[in-house]
């Protein structure tokens, strides 16, 4: 019987439909460029989150929710880049972003 390896969350988003795109995902993105000391991965949440918020991004918004509460972002914190960026990124967004993080908050 041989060993199954557990699939990454991108291998298990589009590894079916895009093996290529969840191999980028997994080595470049999270293999790679989050592991880069310049920055640490706190502050690369943090502007993962502001970004995706910024774009409207929302699909992609729980994920990094939760990886910033694990890389030490508090949900107070979290709550005041949403409050910060509806004066920047647009009112809607904001307020879409506030619809997801009640979500990952409750669990």
């Amino acid at each position: 019987m041989s060993e199954s390896k557990e699939l990454s969350p991108a291998q298990k988003l589009v590894g079916d439909f895009a093996p290529k795109l969840a191999e980028l995902t997994d080595d470049v993105l999270f293999g790679d460029v989050w592991e880069r000391a310049e920055l640490s991965k706190r502050d690369r949440s943090l502007v993962t989150v502001a970004a995706l918020i910024a774009n409207g991004n929302t699909e992609q918004l729980t994920g990094h929710l939760n990886r910033a509460k694990e890389n030490g972002l508090s949900e107070t914190e979290l709550a005041e880049v949403i409050i910060h960026l509806a004066f920047y990124a647009g009112w809607p967004r904001a307020m879409s972003a506030v619809k997801v993080a009640r979500e990952v908050f409750k669990k």
